[in-house]
């Protein structure tokens, strides 16, 4: 598992999640992602964050395997608070988030990159909430902000993904490129952004939070109730019981 930030222009920093084969992140996984990304927006120099992941796609969510593992439920507690801690990271940045997304992003990808600023996305990249498969509830919250209400219902009943030229249509999604170049066109945009005043920058972000319609943490966190509910009542491990490795969505009709 690694995380790590690099700079590849002035007033960018570049976090890159790569945890092989699928990054489906440890509950430590979740809380280094999130200190990243609080670090880099901390630091005066930056003026926009990218968010990107090496690999097969951006992200499958959380470690299933870690949880069947664990005879308790500290493993689920874990790895609600380190995605919550995550997706917060991102919504709370003191400074832009663009999300670079290639592949698939699942769970709680969609939870990142439902509260970043922007999103580039390669032309192989779908987008979905496989939880009700996996036993789990959750990000609802987050694929809202993607698409409309009653698609978002669809989607998340079925466990289906969407293209990235679906939701570029929506508008949620700035630009869609050809893979290879994702990460430079995530970071022209990201440049093109730190361009502007740092300070303005800063207080921008702090101004279209505060104006948010819906609050992310507390609706989040909300969700997250049920996913315990679930687990307690043995729900959630009959569902994860005929879930399979596989990370792949099924894509809409």
């Amino acid at each position: 598992m690694s995380v790590s930030t690099s700079v590849p222009d002035k007033g960018v920093a570049v976090v890159t999640v790569d945890h092989p084969p699928v990054n489906a992140l440890p509950v430590r996984g979740w809380f280094d992602l999130a200190d990243a990304v609080r670090d880099a927006g901390r630091d005066p120099a930056t003026r926009c964050v990218v968010l990107a992941a090496e690999g097969r796609g951006f992200n499958a969510g959380v470690d299933i395997k870690e949880i069947r593992r664990d005879s308790g439920h500290g493993a689920l507690i874990g790895a609600n608070r380190g995605c919550a801690a995550a997706f917060s990271a991102v919504y709370d940045c003191e400074v832009p988030v663009v999300a670079a997304v290639h592949g698939f992003c699942l769970g709680g990808g969609i939870g990142l990159v439902g509260n970043a600023d922007a999103i580039v996305a390669s032309e192989d990249a779908t987008f979905g909430l496989p939880e009700l498969d996996r036993g789990a509830l959750g990000a609802a919250t987050h694929l809202s902000r993607l698409v409309p209400q009653h698609l978002m219902r669809a989607l998340y009943y079925t466990a289906r993904t969407v293209t990235a030229a679906e939701l570029h249509a929506h508008g949620s999604v700035w630009q869609v490129v050809p893979r290879p170049e994702l990460l430079e066109t995530a970071v022209e945009l990201a440049c093109e952004i730190a361009r502007k005043d740092g300070t303005l920058l800063r207080l921008a972000k702090a101004a279209i939070n505060g104006i948010d319609p819906v609050d992310v943490h507390r609706s989040y966190r909300f969700e997250q109730g049920f996913t315990f509910e679930a687990n307690l009542s043995g729900l959630a491990d009959r569902a994860r019981a005929g879930f399979g490795t596989q990370t792949q969505g099924k894509g809409r009709a």
